[in-house]
């Protein structure tokens, strides 16, 4: 049996809900980021209940109808796109991304997420690559041209352009003035 949980966004994640699954006696085959699989074994209605309980101390909910479990998948994958993105930095397009690891039509999908979150996939995806550069940026640790290979950005301007549609902000004032005061959570977008 599977479970699928919501605001599951980072290993940290992972590792919480591993720990309150053990505490309360449910030890899971397989965690991943917005999935608990229990493998062969079914849970009643109450042992949901107690797993909902627990998780929901953490900010985490259970996902039990399959529009709500099909947009946290769309939302877990962009998220893994954005922080892994140097790793696998494939040049295709978040449409065709998303088409061929859902096995749906984008249309469908973009559909779907629009109805249900208010905003497109693509504006989501900015987001997150938003805050990721406001992350990179913080620890400066990237120049802002490496920023702009990693996240898959064509140019520099690009990622300027970008960041200053969406903050208000150039990268420099961000990260010379700005600072850690105005990132944001991921599992808040």
């Amino acid at each position: 049996m599977k479970l699928h949980v919501k605001n599951m966004v980072c290993d940290r994640c992972i590792f919480v809900v591993e720990k309150e699954l053990n505490e309360i006696g449910f030890h899971p085959v397989a965690i991943s980021l917005g999935e608990v699989d229990f493998g062969k074994e079914t849970l009643s209605s109450s042992d949901l209940e107690s797993i909902q309980v627990a998780l929901s101390k953490f900010g985490f909910q259970l996902l039990d109808d399959r529009t709500s479990q099909l947009i946290l998948r769309i939302k877990t994958l962009l998220l893994e796109h954005v922080r892994d993105h140097h790793v696998n930095s494939e040049k295709l397009k978040i449409s065709d991304f998303l088409k061929n690891e859902l096995k749906y039509d984008y249309n469908y999908l973009s559909s779907i997420f629009s109805s249900v979150e208010g905003v497109t996939i693509e504006h989501h995806f900015i987001q997150l690559k938003i805050e990721k550069v406001k992350e990179l940026l913080f620890y400066n640790e990237l120049t802002l041209s490496e920023i702009a290979f990693r996240l898959g950005y064509s140019s520099v301007s690009h990622l300027s352009r970008q960041f200053k549609q969406v903050t208000g902000l150039t990268p420099s004032y961000f990260k010379n003035e700005m600072g850690a005061n105005s990132r944001r959570s991921l599992d808040n977008l």
